[in-house]
């Protein structure tokens, strides 16, 4: 499985971020074909009255780097590429891995 991260950075007006997140983003974003899984949420701190780095994570999945290369190279990919600075304000990073899960137990 490999997963792309999107680490979004604390939005100048969280409550305009979140709404075109959810009204304009996820709508374009749902058009991308071959996504085997989406997560999003909202960071949380580490301990109470500190700032989390992040505003938001995001993780994108496919069965591989060469599966989500296509889909994010899509007219639809693109597109929703093109719109995150549309909302980003506080700045986003994107990386690549190939995940395994461990949990609940890996035998090997």
């Amino acid at each position: 499985m490999y997963r792309l991260t999107v680490l979004y950075g604390h939005p100048d007006d969280p409550e305009a971020f979140d709404r075109y997140y959810n009204e304009t983003h996820i709508p374009l974003a749902r058009r991308m074909k071959g996504l085997t899984g989406w997560t999003i949420g909202h960071c949380e701190p580490a301990e109470d009255g500190e700032k989390p780095p992040y505003y938001m994570i995001v993780g994108l999945y496919a069965e591989s780097r060469e599966a989500l290369d296509a889909i994010l190279d899509s007219p639809e990919g693109r597109a929703t590429v093109a719109d995150v600075p549309n909302f980003a304000t506080g700045g986003a990073w994107f990386f690549f891995d190939d995940e395994r899960a461990i949990i609940p137990v890996e035998l090997n």
